[in-house]
């Protein structure tokens, strides 16, 4: 049997994990009776909710018969560049590349990113022009813009002159024809065996192997994914782990040896060079790490991981509302937690603040440190999160630079003037501005990830939300100086106690109310947006008071208009440097950092001195 090793790489929400579970149903690796779910890859709660891939996952399927069997093993990459720790290293493991591109969209930031990495290593690409049955599909264009982005990404020749299918990935065909509406996916798999060279490692050596994906398991321990570079590997073989300097870092066996089949691992006895396999046995080693015989003592070199550019304070909850939804609410939890996060999630790093009641979260961006807090929530976690921060770095000649991010925005052309005009105020620079038919605009941007913080909320409101907003990081440049923040104040709560409809009503003057009749409050938590600038303490608690006086008017019953809930990435967007986000299992609520309102004051006039 012959084997291949593919990464399926595409911008977010272009059909690869739909793709992919065609690619299972037509090799059999389902039965024709098998209940699957639809995005079977997508397994993760968060996953399915967001439509989105957020981890990697390796499977296999098994194309052919007699001698011209062939097991593909393929990986399914995320798009979203705040998970680019998980593509970096997945590249690694393979030898060809399909790249995805709605035939509507093109190529998009994201499909640049993780192009630019495959590329960068030498991988030849597959190019499959997706939802080729789309109304507003384009699919000449979109080649045209892959050829353009190729080049730009400064493709060799061999490169240059890839393979071109044009696929329906729910539709579950795919042809060299771009007129082509029905068949089978027979011409992709016949493109993977063809194009894609085997892996090619030498058998006869001794065993090395890359660690590029890291898990858990309850039973067995850690389990570490990777392909295995050269040898054979047996289940109990004596291994040991060395790090990228060269240093053992622990000794063991190879206790547990699990190939992909299908959705499932399944335990093998044996694994050779160019097999993608998950290794358990050892307690300490770690993503990067090469796992080898005991004879080796070289490691193999292990690709970089960009740096995080972003950070956020997670704290222990100390509102007065604090351990009455969450189970798990000590800092020491809360610790053991972000540094098992930490190990198997290398793209993100955690710093233990002096005090020990706090941990500053640095990773690539609002969305992959969303995650991780959502997740946390959902197991039981109460947290107080700060208001993301940019990590600065520092140039040649000592001046302050700051992250900056290419931003793609698609929008309908009227509402283009108000977003240029928008991303300006931020500090970002227009690069491109083009027709992509069909009404709308595409606008390409470069500006300091600072200014784009909160700024997805109200690009929805300007857009009406039509804007579709694409973000990926671009480089660290000039610091660019002060960037105007939220413009209108918060209305805060002067008190404890229930939220009470007769005090709200007054108050839907004011702004705009976050809360409903009812809810439990806490002094210093914030309660709507104020109209005006200012903060406004306020107390939306206040009854009416009842006399035995009958009053000659009939009381109008109070009418509230619902009250604005947030995400919870809407909340961290939304709040200042002195507001945090309060998270619980079952509420979000954003409050301000210091509750009592003198200490505010006080904080307020240290900060005006300084």
């Amino acid at each position: 049997m012959s084997l291949r090793n593919i990464a399926i790489i595409a911008h977010v929400d272009h059909g690869k994990t739909t793709l992919v579970d065609q690619l299972f149903r037509q090799s059999g690796t389902f039965r024709d009776n098998q209940r699957v779910e639809e995005r079977a890859m997508d397994s993760n709660d968060l996953e399915k909710e967001r439509g989105i891939t957020i981890l990697a996952k390796c499977t296999s399927v098994e194309w052919g018969e007699g001698a011209d069997l062939t097991r593909i093993n393929i990986v399914d990459t995320p798009g979203h560049a705040d998970f680019g720790g998980e593509v970096e290293r997945i590249l690694s493991m393979v030898d060809g590349v399909i790249l995805l591109v709605d035939a509507a969209e093109g190529p998009m930031p994201q499909t640049k990113f993780v192009t630019g990495k495959a590329l960068a290593l030498g991988l030849k690409p597959i190019v499959v022009v997706n939802k080729i049955d789309r109304s507003d599909a384009r699919a000449a264009e979109v080649l045209d813009e892959v050829f353009e982005l190729f080049l730009t990404l400064e493709a060799n020749d061999e490169q240059l002159d890839f393979p071109i299918l044009y696929a329906s990935g729910r539709g579950g065909y795919a042809s060299p024809d771009p007129e082509a509406r029905e068949g089978t996916l027979e011409p992709l798999f016949q493109t993977i065996v063809s194009h894609v060279p085997t892996p090619g490692l030498p058998e006869d050596g001794p065993f090395t192997f890359l660690a590029t994906l890291l898990d858990r398991d309850n039973f067995i321990g850690r389990i570490l994914t990777g392909r295995v570079q050269s040898g054979t590997i047996k289940v109990n073989q004596p291994i040991h782990a060395i790090d990228m300097d060269g240093k053992i870092i622990e000794t063991g066996r190879a206790s547990k040896l699990l190939a992909f089949r299908g959705l499932e691992r399944v335990p093998v006895e044996e694994a050779r060079a160019g097999d993608i396999v998950a290794i358990a046995g050892l307690a300490q080693a770690t993503v990067a790490n090469t796992i080898a015989d005991t004879s080796v003592s070289e490691p193999i070199a292990a690709q970089p991981i960009d740096p995080p550019t972003l950070s956020m304070r997670f704290a222990v909850n100390d509102s007065p509302m604090a351990g009455r939804e969450g189970s798990k609410v000590t800092s020491r939890m809360i610790r053991d937690r972000l540094f098992r996060e930490a190990e198997t999630n290398v793209a993100i790093r955690i710093t233990e603040s002096a005090d020990k009641d706090s941990f500053e979260v640095a990773g690539r961006g609002e969305l992959q440190l969303g995650v991780l807090i959502e997740t946390m929530r959902r197991e039981g976690f109460e947290l107080g999160i700060s208001r993301p921060r940019v990590l600065y770095g520092e140039d040649e000649a000592g001046k302050r630079t700051e992250p900056y991010e290419t931003v793609v925005i698609d929008v309908d052309d009227e509402h283009s003037g108000t977003v240029v005009e928008k991303m300006q105020i931020r500090k970002a620079d227009l690069t491109d501005m083009r027709p992509s038919g069909g009404g709308k605009t595409r606008i390409t941007f470069s500006g300091p990830s600072r200014g784009l913080i909160g700024y997805h909320g109200e690009f929805l409101s300007d857009t009406r939300g039509t804007g579709i907003m694409n973000r990926l990081f671009e480089k660290y440049g000039p610091h660019k100086g002060q960037i105007a923040g939220r413009q209108n104040g918060v209305l805060i709560s002067n008190g404890n106690g229930e939220a009470v409809a007769y005090a709200l009503g007054p108050l839907e003057e004011r702004g705009i109310l976050f809360v409903s009749p009812g809810e439990a409050l806490y002094e210093g938590m914030i309660i709507g947006e104020n109209a005006k600038p200012d903060d406004l303490e306020v107390n939306p608690m206040k009854s009416k008071q009842l006399t035995n006086f009958r009053s000659t008017g009939k009381d109008d019953a109070i009418r509230l208009t619902p009250p604005k809930r947030m995400t919870l990435e809407q909340a961290i967007a939304y709040i200042d440097d002195d507001e945090m986000v309060e998270v619980t299992p079952k509420n979000i609520r954003i409050r301000k950092a210091l509750l009592d309102p003198h200490e505010r004051k006080k904080a307020s006039r240290k900060k005006e001195a300084a």
